[in-house]
């Protein structure tokens, strides 16, 4: 287990293991003396300029036995990639860091990408492991060197990054962690616990039975045939003051069997990582509500487990969503999209939202779409679009826009029976902005009526796993996005793009339209 912290400055004693990493043109501002206090003992200062001068691109040098490295990550990014590097921090963290004692990570960036590099060494050091062997207790502190001379870090800047670090690390442990140890019920408790960190934030909670009395036939119809009934879980944060009211709405599919269209032996195993849009959307609430959210919140989760019984649903059901639509089902494998029909459903009529996200591990087609390391966003906002962009570039949970083109995709879930199947009937047409479409339409009455409400929606089914372990994909995107609400966070505030002008005074409008 390795605990973490952040430090306003290097430290003054030198650690047992230092690792100091950056892109290399960066590294060759660094003075000896910056770093003087973690190596001088072991590292020369000749010895050091001489390595970091000839340091190349994406390499690792030990400057000292199982002690010091020094290492470079990639200096190549695209327009579509964050300049920042990030998403090469963390492998570079894992492959060149001494595996065992006490650490100082030292991440030499520009002052503009502290947030994004600082919060990527986090998610080098997941806290699920069952392993019984060379199980090590240390201790890691994450240090600056910003060559751009900028202002020190604050301690609020500190606190950012400290709970921004924890919520990448609470989503990732929801995600590690197998499906006999993390449960629709322990979903709950954990949010649970999440509450209980954060004065004045509430929670509600539908389960089981009471889920399908109230008409949530999207959660109670995928997850009723499980051991452990499904829920919505609603945490709320309402500050005084507040003008706008902003939903998160999360898939929590704590298993995916497929149901009766059940998957293969080697397609089910993972499937425990469909839980990851909840876990992200609740991490990056409790770093929101920590760094002063000024606007009501809520972190909407959609709980269920997709499992096969004498209660599942089967192909040619039909259930009735909470938005009062009807759905055809023909693939019970394309469940996430109506555990997420319910609740943007929910955030629309009983939350009266104004800003509407969606995450989720919805499709496979998504890495075809947009591939590994980018979510896909879909939303009825060309502004939105672009801030969703700039987020993923800024956080390093890094995004790209798929098409919005309702009136080509939708009828796709053309149904004889009802208003709507479930899943499309030609794969080959762009299934990802279907399967997000699907969940528009449980939150819109028309795609074509004018509408005050923005919805965004993410589907990040590859970036929540790298290899075999949960990334923690979420919470700093949201960071970001929402990071002008941040009013304790002036490292958020700096990071978030310019949101577009308010629409909310409108929202009574588009109830009176629909």
């Amino acid at each position: 287990m390795v605990s973490l912290s952040y430090s306003l400055s290097v430290p003054n004693e030198a650690p047992p293991v230092c690792l100091i990493l950056g892109e290399q043109t960066n590294l060759a501002k660094v003075k000896f003396s910056d770093v003087e206090t973690l190596i001088g003992q072991r590292v020369s200062s000749k010895v050091f300029d001489e390595v970091v001068s000839d340091l190349g691109d994406s390499e690792g040098v030990s400057l000292y036995p199982k002690c010091v490295s020094v290492a470079s990550i990639s200096s190549k990014h695209s327009r579509h990639t964050t300049p920042s590097s990030a998403h090469h921090i963390s492998d570079t963290v894992t492959k060149h860091l001494p595996k065992k004692g006490d650490a100082v990570v030292v991440v030499v960036c520009l002052r503009q990408y502290v947030f994004a590099c600082g919060v990527a060494v986090a998610r080098a050091f997941p806290t699920y492991s069952l392993k019984t062997r060379d199980v090590t207790q240390r201790h890691v502190t994450v240090c600056f060197v910003t060559p751009d001379n900028a202002a020190p870090l604050s301690s609020q800047d500190i606190a950012t990054l400290t709970s921004s670090a924890t919520a990448v690390r609470l989503a990732a442990d929801i995600v590690d962690r197998p499906r006999n140890e993390m449960t629709c019920e322990d979903l709950e408790k954990c949010a649970g616990r999440v509450v209980a960190e954060l004065p004045g934030v509430s929670m509600t909670v539908v389960r089981g039975e009471e889920l399908n009395e109230r008409g949530f036939g999207g959660i109670y119809g995928v997850g009723k045939a499980a051991e452990s009934p499904p829920r919505l879980v609603v945490l709320s944060h309402k500050p005084k003051g507040a003008t706008k009211t902003i939903a998160w709405c999360g898939k929590g599919i704590m298993y995916d069997t497929g149901g009766f269209s059940i998957k293969s032996k080697t397609a089910m195993p993972g499937m425990k990582m469909d839980c990851g849009g909840a876990a992200g959307i609740l991490g990056g609430f409790k770093a929101a509500v920590e760094c002063g959210f000024s606007e009501n919140l809520h972190a909407v989760l959609c709980i269920a487990e997709n499992s096969v019984g004498p209660r599942a649903t089967v192909p040619d059901d039909i259930h009735v969503l909470y938005s009062g639509k009807t759905v055809e089902i023909n693939n019970t494998d394309a469940e996430g999209r109506l555990v997420l029909g319910d609740g943007v459903a929910y955030a629309r009529k009983d939350l009266n939202a104004d800003i509407v996200l969606d995450m989720c591990t919805l499709t496979g087609a998504q890495g075809i779409t947009t591939g590994a390391h980018h979510a896909a966003v879909l939303t009825n906002n060309a502004q939105w679009e672009s801030c969703a962009v700039s987020a993923g570039l800024t956080s390093g949970d890094m995004t790209y826009p798929i098409v919005y083109a309702p009136e080509l995709h939708f009828s796709e879930f053309k149904s004889s029976v009802a208003d709507m199947k479930n899943s499309v009937a030609n794969r080959s047409n762009a299934q990802s902005s279907c399967a997000g479409l699907f969940i528009g339409a449980h939150l819109f009455d028309d795609f074509f009526k004018p509408s005050p409400i923005i919805w965004v929606h993410v589907d990040m089914a590859y970036p929540v796993l790298s290899g075999e372990r949960a990334t923690g994909w979420g919470p700093c995107f949201l960071l970001s996005l929402f990071g002008s609400y941040c009013s304790n966070s002036a490292m958020l505030n700096a990071v978030s793009p310019v949101l577009p002008v308010d629409q909310s005074s409108k929202r009574h409008k588009h109830d009176e339209m629909c």
